[in-house]
């Protein structure tokens, strides 16, 4: 792991940057910009992105759902740009998510990730999810399944992203 990458709340400034890592990233199922751009602006979003101050573009961004008052919080999405992969910053963006649903009094993290990458699955089950459930075909148009997956939070400090 490399040294930890300056992460910053998004803004709709950054919607552009986000959709063209998204659009990289996901292919076949990118989010569309009215919907990115409905999470950057939703309270109940928070978002953060990833960047060094002297490479152009976004190393990467991730988003969490979490309504006032709910127990429970969602990753809605995570992308990390090919160049800056395999050095920690998905873990550190994981991280700071669990850190704001904690913040935010939530007792469960859900989370989906398709079923054909392995890698996040690992990064994953490091942090403490486990696989609850699954979703046939649920990333189309590639017909991939996706696993559903579950943090429980706990409220002692040394709890997984605590």
């Amino acid at each position: 792991m490399t040294a930890a990458a300056p992460l910053r709340l998004a803004t709709l400034a950054d919607l552009d940057a986000i959709m063209r890592l998204e659009e990289s990233t996901f292919t076949n199922d990118a989010w569309t910009v009215d919907s990115m751009r409905a999470e950057l602006h939703s309270r109940h979003s928070y978002y953060l992105v990833a960047e060094q101050p002297d490479t152009p573009g976004l190393l990467g961004y991730a988003g969490l759902l979490a309504p006032e008052g709910s127990a429970d919080a969602d990753i809605q999405t995570i992308a990390v740009a090919p160049a800056a992969r395999r050095r920690g910053l998905g873990r550190q963006l994981m991280e700071a998510l669990i850190a704001e649903a904690r913040a935010r009094r939530c007792r469960t993290i859900f989370l989906e990730v398709r079923a054909d990458n392995p890698t996040a699955q690992h990064l994953y089950d490091t942090l403490g999810f486990e696989q609850i459930a699954v979703r046939p075909r649920y990333y189309q148009p590639d017909d991939v399944d996706a696993n559903i997956m579950r943090l429980e939070l706990h409220s002692d400090a040394a709890a997984v992203g605590a």
